[in-house]
């Protein structure tokens, strides 16, 4: 059986469909859940897509960490289930206190879409377990509000813990240290600014993102057993 993997729709969200598509091309079967509900449905992991949720009023992700299918997204979490929050996502992740830091708006207070190159830094994650430590993918950014932040005791702790998951190697937002993306201590919870969901064929212009997404395919079959 493929493992089942829940894309979170809030009002707002708008990568949902690239999401499930990606899942779906990688193997995976996958399916929407709806905010309001407060069930996962027996998902095996969980994407938590971009987009604009609940218009980003506030902060990006403030509204939507209030809702009824985040309390179960954190439960799943916490019991080892594979989560990953992609762009606006990664927002609503750091919001609901499931990943350190914050996102604000890109230096230069400009919006960007275009391609990144990103390096991984650690195979030790649901996000990365299927690539390479080293290894340079190239995936699209598309976002306002991307350029990470913590304070200086939150980036120690990430860099003592190897909890950098992926840094951009040219910084393209202006986010501390060039991170791109982190996990939480148990590794099983990732948050990233770029799409990886919109590189998953060359016909896209890239494919590097599909070992992203591979990864967690694995992780959320593994989690199932």
């Amino acid at each position: 059986m493929p493992a089942r993997i829940g894309v979170v729709l809030f009002p707002g969200s708008n990568c949902e469909h690239d999401a499930v598509e990606a899942v779906r091309t990688l193997g995976g079967d996958a399916e929407v859940l709806w905010h309001g509900d407060d069930s996962l449905k027996g998902v095996d992991g969980v994407i938590v897509p971009g987009g604009f949720a609940h218009g980003d009023y506030l902060r990006p992700g403030a509204i939507a960490r209030f809702s009824p299918v985040m309390q179960a997204v954190q439960a799943f979490a916490a019991d080892g289930g594979p989560v990953v929050g992609i762009c606006n996502g990664f927002q609503v992740l750091t919001e609901a206190g499931m990943l350190p830091g914050a996102l604000q708006k890109n230096a230069g207070l400009k919006f960007l879409c275009r391609m990144a190159t990103l390096r991984v830094e650690t195979t030790d994650s649901v996000l990365t377990s299927a690539t390479d430590e080293g290894a340079e993918l190239r995936v699209p950014v598309n976002h306002f509000e991307g350029n990470y932040t913590c304070d200086d005791e939150t980036l120690a702790m990430l860099r003592a813990e190897d909890r950098v998951v992926v840094r951009y190697v040219e910084n393209v937002n202006g986010s501390v240290d060039g991170i791109a993306g982190v996990c939480n201590e148990g590794r099983n919870v990732v948050g990233l600014m770029p799409h990886p969901e919109r590189a998953c064929d060359d016909l896209l212009g890239s494919s590097d993102g599909a070992p992203l997404l591979r990864s967690l395919l694995e992780s959320a079959a593994k989690a199932a057993v």
